[in-house]
């Protein structure tokens, strides 16, 4: 692995830092370079490939909006023993204390991206003289993203949509719902579901919703911070409506309250938005239970009860 490693990326030094990370899906370590220390994520999973290069790009396109810090993705190394790695900056992280309302504020920052270009776009071409030809910012127009990214290592539909609550209902939560299915047939939840879908569309009336770029798995095990601010890593990137980004986030712990009030001093609640935020914890409970078993059942069960009282 470490030849391939060296020869990939150019580098005659290839030495273990000692420094190892990884989570539920993937195993990672660090290495110095002729060119600086990297960290490597490696696994040997047969989507592995597919699964790294959604990582990839969507630390590219959070990168590019230079609103909050990601590791700066370097290259996706196919293993000849099978498998996968994936490159990226090291950055040296720590448990996020320090900076939570900076992690809320750019945050925002970073749903407020594409509606803030678009803006920008269809001023340059009311401006006369300078049309949209003359502008370099890529605006995002619907919802989905422009490769696979997956959440966990299960893989997200990203197909574009023009309809967020079209996008949400079949892409995230009737793909879920579909692999339940397929491995547990679970009869009540089929049947809450026929119920619940047929809410859905209630839960966004008068909610206006510009496409913003997600995260998209922005759970406590995702953030940290390094000397000079936050710092989010292991993204499941799309384009979706900012609310999405809070379900996860209030499930497992990991935010104060300093991170939720500078988020929302620039992207205030809408009403309804603790029903919805009810509706985007459920596809994080659906794809816990694909990946982790019938535990998550009773948590996915719950929240489709409550949204249909």
């Amino acid at each position: 692995m470490e030849t391939k490693i060296k020869k990939e990326l150019g580098t005659t030094l290839l030495k273990s830092t000692g420094h190892s990370g990884g989570g539920c899906i993937s195993e990672g370590q660090s290495y110095d370079t002729d060119t600086g220390r990297v960290f490597v994520k490696i696994n040997h999973k047969s989507e592995a490939k597919l699964m790294f290069d959604g990582e990839m790009a969507g630390l590219d396109a959070i990168l590019k909006t230079q609103t909050v810090k990601v590791p700066t993705p370097i290259k996706v190394i196919v293993l000849d023993t099978g498998g996968c790695v994936c490159v990226m900056e090291h950055v040296d992280m720590r448990g996020l204390t320090k900076y939570s309302k900076q992690l809320g504020e750019q945050l925002a920052d970073l749903h407020l991206h594409n509606k803030t270009q678009m803006e920008k776009v269809n001023k340059e071409q009311q401006t006369v003289g300078k049309g949209h030809a003359q502008s370099d910012v890529a605006v995002v127009k619907r919802f989905g993203f422009s490769v696979t990214t997956c959440c966990g290592y299960l893989p997200q539909e990203n197909e574009w949509q023009d309809d967020w609550v079209t996008f949400y209902s079949q892409q995230r939560l009737q793909h879920q719902l579909n692999m339940v299915e397929k491995s547990y047939g679970d009869r009540e939840a089929r049947e809450l579901w026929s119920k619940l879908q047929l809410k859905i569309p209630q839960l966004f009336k008068d909610v206006a919703i510009v496409p913003a770029l997600l995260h998209g798995d922005l759970w406590g095990g995702n953030v940290a911070e390094c000397t000079d601010g936050p710092v989010i890593f292991d993204p499941a990137c799309f384009y979706g409506h900012s609310e999405y980004e809070l379900g996860i986030a209030g499930m497992f712990g990991g935010f104060n309250s300093s991170f939720y009030s500078a988020y929302h001093a620039k992207i205030p609640k809408a009403p309804g938005f603790e029903e919805r935020n009810q509706l985007y914890q459920l596809f994080h409970y659906l794809n816990h239970w694909n990946h982790f078993g019938g535990s998550y059942r009773g948590s996915s069960v719950r929240i489709m009860k409550n949204l249909l009282k």
